[in-house]
């Protein structure tokens, strides 16, 4: 917010939370303004490999903007700016566009920026691998967490960014193409043709997806809410196995954390062998290897599916809050191979415990630092910490918690201390002791429970 911490009106801002850029990633994200809505168009050809784009980025400015910078990757080659309807010079290098405004944005003015821009999209590589747009044997997909959403659109790319989008998307007609949030509508032209969709609740760019293949469309329910598959039609069959319990999923997630956040949900299985399944808002997008008959992927369907609670509707609001993400979805998984009829929630603790206790790591679960964030330890010790708050209030304070969380964050953003604030309204007993052992202290805490 201008002026928070009794910074200078003029002092360029990112506007929430923290009135900067995230030092995890702090090539990532814009000083000055905030965009509040994103259109693009985009037309893909799949065999070259070829995306042309036009960004409608509906923004404010927080202070008086002479110039500003979107992040774009240089793989994506710019044709044409525009703000409010007037050419605007501009310069990409380093992945960042900079904008010059034929006249400066005054605080709290409104900007419509238009880009135009193409290029043969490829992912953004860093210390996480190689994440963004990524091309298929046919096809393509989008996996940006962190900081892949620059590879094949300009934005603001910070979690805290979070806005609702349009997404056209006109490709070859052979080929099923998704995006975040619902179809508005489908028109074929010739060999072409162009899906709409509408992502009506905020959402940060790391979220923003597109999938393109040869895919064939099941429905697996209408009711509450249209749950859907799109799967290559060679593994039809295994989708009934593998993803066989999807639906009594959702139902346990509801009881547990409470109304699933989103109009649909959709499992998008690829024809091609994936490393680890990918969540998006609204959507999951899992490898042909985690649909192959045996249903030995049922943890990693849990997981992304209660992502969409956890990390998509309620969002770190930086990154070194990311075991709000993964240690939440990891729990998931127990608590659903608990309900489920295979170990209890207690003995998968039991299990990681021992594992993380013979590899100690030096960091500590509320700041892992860049490097460490999406470690293996970092899921596990943020889901064994949840075990612990569980064990330490209640049941029934445990979930009314999570319930609560997500209600009251629902569409936006949280941070550890404010987890750490919600969950003291639950507990007769100060969880200072636990929160400083678990969370603040890099030396692995005694199991909590019974050894």
């Amino acid at each position: 917010m201008p002026g928070k911490s009794g910074r200078s009106p003029r002092q360029p801002v990112l506007g929430a939370p923290d009135d900067g850029i995230d030092p995890y990633l702090p090539e990532n994200g814009n000083l000055g303004y905030r965009i509040s809505r994103y259109d693009l168009e985009l037309e893909y050809k799949v065999s070259p490999n070829r995306l042309a784009g036009v960004a409608v980025l509906t923004a404010t400015s927080f202070v008086h903007l002479q110039r500003f910078t979107l992040d774009l990757a240089s793989t994506m080659s710019v044709s044409r700016v525009t703000v409010n309807d007037k050419r605007a010079r501009y310069s990409h290098r380093n992945k960042k566009l900079t904008v010059t405004p034929d006249s400066p944005i005054p605080p709290g003015g409104a900007m419509t920026i238009v880009v135009r821009y193409a290029g043969s999209p490829r992912p953004i590589r860093g210390a996480w691998g190689e994440v963004g747009w990524e091309e298929l044997s046919e096809g393509a997909l989008c996996a940006n967490q962190p900081n892949g959403a620059a590879s094949w659109f300009p934005c603001d790319d910070h979690p805290s960014a979070k806005a609702p989008y349009r997404i056209a998307i006109t490709t070859d007609s052979p080929y099923y193409a998704l995006a975040n949030g619902v179809l508005e509508s489908k028109r074929t032209r010739a060999a072409q043709t162009t899906w709409v969709y509408q992502q009506v609740e905020p959402m940060p760019t790391y979220l923003a997806s597109v999938q393109i293949g040869p895919y064939k469309k099941k429905t697996l329910a209408t009711k509450p809410f249209p749950v859907e598959a799109i799967v290559p039609q060679r593994l039809m069959g295994n989708l009934e196995v593998d993803f066989g319990r999807q639906l009594e999923m959702i139902e346990v997630f509801v009881e547990m954390f409470g109304p699933y956040p989103f109009p649909t949900y959709t499992v998008v299985v690829t024809d091609d062998v994936l490393d680890i399944p990918v969540e998006a808002q609204s959507f999951s997008t899992f490898g042909a290897n985690h649909c192959d008959g045996t249903r030995s992927a049922e943890r990693l369907v849990a997981h992304e599916l209660a992502h969409q609670w956890f990390g998509n509707s309620v969002t770190l609001a930086r990154w070194r809050d990311i075991w709000l993400h993964e240690g939440f979805a990891c729990y998931s998984e127990w608590l659903w191979s608990q309900r489920s009829g295979g170990r209890s929630a207690a003995e998968w603790a039991r299990h990681y415990y021992d594992k993380l206790a013979a590899h100690p790591v030096r960091a500590v679960l509320a700041d892992p630092g860049p490097r460490r964030m999406f470690d293996d330890w970092v899921y596990k010790r943020g889901a064994l910490t949840l075990h612990a708050l569980r064990l330490t209030i209640g049941d029934g304070n445990f979930f009314a918690l999570l319930h609560r969380w997500t209600d009251k964050y629902r569409y936006g953003t949280a941070s550890t201390e404010d987890f750490i604030a919600l969950a003291a309204n639950f507990s007769t007993t100060s969880l200072g002791p636990l929160w400083e052992e678990w969370l603040f202290t890099a030396k692995l805490p005694p199991f909590p429970g019974p050894s």
